[in-house]
């Protein structure tokens, strides 16, 4: 005769150590509690350091949330009969250590510990975003840091464009967009945030537009303006990470000497023809933009894509790896390309990896204490007449 659901909790109980609410007080920030209710139980209110894992997600996420099997966890739910069978599939899964709450979460509130409402998705949310949410790494959490995070987008043109499009897409909160510049329609080869009804519009308006009518979600800042040295500080700060889409030395190196005093990642790409090439600098942790370029070069070696032609589908190639290793630093997860140039020629379809290290004697990023002064560089590598331009 096969066995009820009531004894399979009975005989769950017997095997797994259950502690009561006040074991549990005395434990929170020396254990992992896992509240393993659905998603709308947990809505309701829930333990503040309890991490959502719905039972049936349980053997597929548990990695992700407990990551040594010696961790001692704690296993809750409504009354104490679906966290003793999830506490027993954890131990049969090699967890050592691993105890059920006894009454549930129903026990703790009536006793008066502590509880509260959780940051969590809408019900609309959770469906947007419902392939994000079944990835492990990412998770309902995940996407929540997502929502509260804030990415700031240097050029609205042919790499800011793919770039913001995917962070939007994503659910990144904030993202700020900096750019100076009118749409033309030598622009709508490769910049598709734009379109031919916006020719002599503000890159940055049209970027808003189009991100706004694609997610709802995120708030959209815009600095209709170059970056020079007395702005930059201001307009970078408060930002988690900056993605570098400006197509010319001045805005690089700009970026790169505030990020350095702002300690924020930047996550640079560039073009030429038909190659490309990303990398992450993480001040101080890693190279930056200076160990590569020390000075910037004179300008007939660093021509544009105005001025050397760009393949319409490589920015967007670039730029979307852009949106990848900033999706990545925002969430915490996987290696990024910090110390690492990821290069890609279209022609041959072939991706490179160099190793790139941090220069002892870079005038940048050599004293932590001592971060590099802000200046303009349009006089050492621009041409006379000519304006730099962020996108």
């Amino acid at each position: 005769m096969s066995l009820s659901y009531q004894d399979l909790v009975d005989a769950a109980k017997q095997e797994i150590p259950e502690v009561d609410p006040a074991q549990l007080s005395d434990l929170i920030g020396n254990v992992a509690i896992l509240d393993v209710r659905e998603s709308d139980e947990y809505d309701q209110g829930a333990i503040a350091t309890a991490k959502l894992v719905p039972r049936g997600l349980l053997e597929g996420t548990i990695a992700t949330h407990a990551h040594d099997p010696n961790e001692r966890i704690v296993v809750y739910c409504a009354g104490g009969a679906r966290s003793a069978l999830a506490a027993l599939t954890l131990k049969r899964m090699g967890y050592s250590s691993v105890s059920s709450l006894r009454g549930g979460f129903g026990r703790w509130k009536n006793e008066g510990y502590p509880w509260g409402l959780p940051e969590t998705l809408t019900g609309d949310q959770r469906g947007r975003y419902s392939r994000h949410i079944l990835l492990p790494e990412v998770g309902e959490e995940g996407q929540i840091r997502l929502l509260q995070s804030k990415a700031l987008i240097v050029g609205a043109g042919g790499l800011g464009s793919p770039a913001a499009l995917y962070l939007a897409a994503a659910g990144v909160g904030t993202i700020g967009i900096v750019d100076f510049d009118v749409v033309d329609t030598t622009n709508l080869q490769r910049q598709i945030l734009h379109n031919i009804d916006r020719v002599g519009q503000s890159k940055v308006e049209s970027a808003r537009e189009t991100l706004a009518s694609l997610n709802p979600d995120v708030k959209i800042l815009t600095y209709n303006e170059r970056l020079t040295a007395d702005n930059v500080l201001q307009i970078l700060s408060g930002y988690d990470v900056v993605v570098d889409g400006g197509d010319n030395f001045p805005t690089r190196y700009l970026v790169n000497d505030a990020a350095l005093h702002l300690r924020i990642p930047v996550v640079h790409g560039s073009i030429f023809r038909f190659e490309g090439q990303v990398t992450v600098f993480e001040p101080y942790k890693g190279p930056c933009y200076r160990c590569q370029y020390a000075e910037p070069p004179p300008p007939e070696l660093a021509p544009s894509c105005a001025e050397a032609g760009v393949l319409g589908v490589l920015p967007g190639i670039i730029g979307s790896l852009q949106a990848m290793e900033t999706l990545k630093i925002l969430l915490g997860i996987g290696d990024n390309l910090r110390g690492r140039l990821l290069t890609f020629d279209g022609l041959s379809q072939e991706f490179t990896t160099l190793n790139i290290r941090r220069d002892p004697s870079c005038p940048a990023c050599s004293s932590e204490s001592h971060p590099p002064q802000l200046v303009e560089y349009d006089q050492s590598c621009t041409p006379a007449g000519v304006v730099a331009r962020a996108g």
